[in-house]
């Protein structure tokens, strides 16, 4: 049954003076009749927004609403006002599940600060689409080092061996007008550490990102920070190269530990501040390692080393479009203002990156290294 003829019914058989409410038991009746199928998830969460009235009513438009889509913001905030909770145990008490859904459990409780998303992840999941995007990403990033490895008989520091520089997919502010190498540098790496750390957080944090979030609103975070740390670089750095997922990995991370200190109370993962402590000291430990490389580069080379500034754009792109992306977990971004603002600036912040490239170098006469 279609959104409108359900509505039609409700009004015509359970509300024929238009209050906009009805009672439970009567619309039980009426699903039994009509053979409406409700998955446990939207029976639980219709029990939180009946409880959220003191009179038992439902309002059916959040009703119709649950059953035809994904959840409204006003079918958020009224479980978020209800006076009571939900009347069932925590997910974490739930027993006899599969091997699967144990990982599924798990990755709700380390992404998820709220019992009701929780709860709602783990009865929607499905296997499909499948978490493919970082897989893929860092897959493809592990075989292109692995090829350049093998070509340069190089495993560490390869930005040193004057072959890497002339890669088609290295960001060199000589080549800025080949527009791919905004995006092609992150699957460069300047080393085995640099792309074991990325490959490592990439798998860890950014897998159950997408896998709760999904590839869509995932790839465009990693992607924003990919963007942004070449732009950035090409703005700030403007003699230096760029290499590695830093950007992207960078805004995953930033993204995720923002929201697990804005939500402090609600994560339920375990030892939460000393894996937070953990991220925090390797993220640093990478940003300072790549200052290193840049400023005080330890064998002697034919020009400048790849710029840090890609991790602090791709920190900066999560802390702001990040973490607005992992709160509104089941929200449509597009209604919501502060949504906007963002995507305004990041636009602004790109239009103005362009016409730098185009007329900074020049104007400002820009010593730029020969390209390779």
């Amino acid at each position: 049954m279609d959104r409108s003829s359900l509505f039609q019914l409700i009004q015509e058989q359970l509300d024929p003076e238009q209050t906009g409410f009805i009672t439970v038991e009567n619309f039980t009746s009426l699903a039994e009749h009509h053979e409406l199928q409700l998955d446990p998830s939207k029976l639980e969460m219709l029990l939180a927004l009946v409880q959220s009235n003191e009179h038992g009513h439902v309002c059916y438009q959040e009703l119709i609403e649950l059953l035809n889509s994904k959840r409204s913001s006003s079918f958020r905030r009224a479980i978020a006002n209800g006076r009571r909770t939900l009347q069932r145990e925590i997910l974490l008490d739930e027993t006899g599940l599969g091997v699967y859904k144990r990982f599924v459990r798990y990755v709700a409780y380390e992404i998820l600060p709220c019992e009701t998303d929780r709860r709602w992840y783990f009865h929607q999941n499905r296997l499909c689409p499948p978490p493919v995007f970082m897989a893929v990403i860092t897959i493809v990033q592990i075989m292109v080092f692995m090829c350049y490895g093998v070509m340069l008989n190089k495993w560490v520091l390869q930005t040193y061996q004057p072959d890497f520089m002339k890669s088609p997919l290295v960001y060199h502010p000589g080549h800025r007008a080949q527009i791919w190498r905004f995006f092609s540098y992150m699957f460069m790496h300047v080393g085995l550490e640099q792309l074991g750390f990325n490959a490592l957080l990439q798998l860890m944090i950014g897998v159950p990102l997408e896998m709760v979030h999904g590839i869509l609103r995932i790839s465009l975070l990693y992607m924003a920070g990919v963007i942004a740390g070449s732009l950035t670089v090409s703005i700030t750095d403007m003699r230096a190269p760029v290499v590695g997922g830093s950007g992207g990995v960078y805004a995953l991370c930033s993204a995720h530990l923002a929201n697990v200190v804005m939500n402090w109370a609600g994560m339920k993962c375990p030892y939460k501040l000393l894996r937070m402590i953990l991220a925090l000291v390797c993220m640093s430990s990478e940003v300072g390692r790549a200052v290193w490389l840049r400023f005080s580069p330890p064998l002697p080379s034919s020009g400048p080393q790849p710029s840090f500034m890609a991790h602090l754009s791709g920190a900066v792109v999560g802390i702001s479009m990040g973490l607005l992306i992992l709160r509104s977990y089941e929200e449509s971004l597009h209604k919501q203002c502060s949504w906007w603002v963002l995507i305004f600036s990041f636009v602004t912040f790109l239009l103005f990156a362009i016409f730098w490239n185009i007329f900074a170098y020049e104007l400002l006469g820009v010593q730029i290294p020969p390209p390779p």
